[in-house]
């Protein structure tokens, strides 16, 4: 009888630790931040702009200046309006590979890209001749070398798939600062995951969180005098909403024309 009672307890026990384990795991999974998830493949057309050099991609609608310096490198792509969302898409990335053209290569291989540039439209021209990013196309206008490694160039455009993938980078976020004492504009580098920005906020060491109101392309600005303060940041991913908090990014004595380098990064 003894025995019975306690082979009860016990599995009453196990039963209610399992519960629990349960109940924690399940807490722990929600509060969790998702990390940024490959999207389907779909269909669009691509074509390139520039030389080999890809001196032509230099800049761009979403401020990264020069792509070399700054770790974007040469494969970059320019969206066409109806991808670009207004700026939110800078810093995305994608895989881009040839589909159903004898310039293709073979096997289709892939090669993946990150958006800094808009492609604006061209209303003079046919959206399927010559006006390739008119909306409401989507449409991918890559660095000569980006196309090339799907490609042969000489075919000028060709039919893709392509996906969104996360973006791996190396390091923390990078923070460029332009503007003035009273006026902070910040491009904001170097984001992985989603690679996109919804919203900023900006705290210096004397003030709480001030709300930046995007600007344009990959960047946020502030109208409030910041200056001699130590500078965090917090901004929240477009694709996964998750939050990020990077402390202490700039020094006191911050000035513009910098970029500062934050520990954390979105994944």
């Amino acid at each position: 009888m003894a025995s019975s009672s306690l082979h009860s307890w016990s599995c009453r026990f196990l039963l209610m630790g399992l519960m629990a384990f349960t109940l924690i795991a399940k807490s722990i999974l929600a509060v969790a931040p998702a990390g940024f998830k490959p999207s389907r493949w779909a269909l669009a057309h691509a074509t390139f702009y520039g030389d080999e050099t890809a001196s032509a991609t230099m800049g761009g609608a979403c401020g990264y200046g020069n792509l070399l310096v700054n770790g974007y490198g040469t494969d970059t792509v320019a969206l066409s309006s109806t991808l670009f969302n207004n700026g939110y898409s800078c810093g995305s990335c994608y895989q881009i590979k040839c589909v159903e053209a004898s310039a293709c290569y073979r096997g289709s291989p892939y090669t993946t890209v990150t958006a800094t540039n808009l492609c604006p439209p061209n209303w003079a021209q046919d959206s399927n001749a010559g006006g390739w990013c008119n909306p409401p196309r989507v449409h991918f206008d890559m660095s000569k070398p980006a196309f090339m490694k799907i490609a042969q160039w000489k075919a000028g455009i060709v039919p893709v798939m392509y996906r969104r993938v996360p973006c791996v980078r190396r390091g923390g976020l990078q923070f460029s600062f332009q503007g003035n004492g009273y006026w902070l504009l910040v491009y904001v580098m170097n984001v992985g995951g989603g690679g996109d920005i919804a919203s900023m906020w900006v705290k210096g060491s004397k003030t709480g969180w001030i709300s930046m109101s995007h600007n344009w392309g990959a960047s946020y600005q502030a109208f409030a005098t910041l200056k001699g303060q130590a500078l965090s940041f917090k901004l929240v991913s477009y694709s996964t909403k998750q939050v990020l908090v990077a402390n202490n990014v700039a020094p006191s004595n911050w000035n513009v024309g910098m970029t500062y380098k934050a520990n954390v990064n979105f994944h």
